[in-house]
C-alpha cells in the first residue's frame, strides 16, 4: 500500500466512486482533509468530547459498534500515531475486547453534535491489562466509574469528514448556563412587577 488513504479507499471502494461518478471528487490527499498522524487540531476535537463510537470486528468480518462515553478528553492523544482511553466498567459483555483478541482492525467515529462536526479515525486497537501508570495517565480521578484497563489505539489514518446530514444537538451542560440566565432575568422582572403593583395606590 503506497497511499495511505488506501486503507479507506480499497479496490472495492474506488471502483464503487467510479461506477458512480464520484471518483474524482473523492479523491484526496493527506494534509487536504487527510491525515495519517495526530496533530493539535485532533487533540483539541477530542479533548471536548465526552463519548465516541468504536468499531470492531470477529475474525468472521461480523462486525460491532459499541458507544464509549467518559468525561471530556478521555480519549488522549498520546503522540503523533497513538490515542489512548481507559476502559471503564460496562455490562460485561465484552464483544469488543472479544473482537480486538482476534482481529486488532478498530475504527473510531466521533462527533460535535453542537457544532456539526465529525471525525473519522481507522487504526488498530490493542488492550493493555494491568498496566497501572498507563491506567493512571488515562483515566480521570474525578469520573465516578471504574477504570478495568487501558485501550491504545494504533492510529493509521484519520479524517474530516463532511458536516451534512448533522443534526443540531447541544447537551444539557452546554444549555445549562443558557437557561440560568434567563430564569434569573424572569425573577428580577417578576420582583420588579412585585414592587410596582405594591407602589400603585389603592383603588
Amino acid at each position: 500500500m503506497n497511499d495511505p488513504l488506501d486503507i479507506a479507499y480499497t479496490e472495492a471502494v474506488k471502483q464503487a466512486q467510479l461506477a458512480r461518478g464520484s471518483r474524482r471528487a473523492a479523491a484526496g490527499r493527506i494534509g487536504a482533509g487527510w491525515f495519517d498522524t495526530a496533530n493539535a487540531d485532533l487533540a483539541a476535537f477530542l479533548a471536548e468530547r465526552d463519548h465516541f463510537f468504536l468499531g470492531s470486528a470477529s475474525a468472521a468480518g461480523q462486525p460491532y459498534i459499541q458507544h464509549r462515553g467518559g468525561p471530556p478528553g478521555f480519549l488522549k492523544v498520546l503522540d503523533e500515531k497513538t490515542l489512548g482511553f481507559a476502559d471503564f466498567r460496562g455490562n460485561r459483555q465484552y464483544i469488543s475486547l472479544g473482537n480486538l483478541s482476534e482481529n486488532p482492525q478498530a475504527f473510531i467515529f466521533v462527533v460535535d453534535y453542537a457544532l456539526q462536526r465529525r471525525i473519522k479515525l481507522w487504526g488498530r486497537a490493542e488492550v493493555v491489562e494491568g498496566d497501572a501508570v498507563l491506567l493512571q495517565k488515562l483515566a480521570d480521578p474525578g469520573y465516578q466509574a471504574r477504570p478495568e484497563r487501558a485501550i491504545l489505539f494504533h492510529l493509521d489514518l484519520w479524517a474530516i469528514n463532511c458536516p451534512q446530514h448533522i443534526t443540531q444537538r447541544v447537551s444539557a451542560a452546554d444549555i445549562a448556563p443558557v437557561l440560568a440566565r434567563y430564569e434569573n432575568r424572569i425573577a428580577e422582572l417578576e420582583a420588579e412587577l412585585k414592587l410596582l403593583k405594591a407602589a400603585q395606590p389603592a383603588p
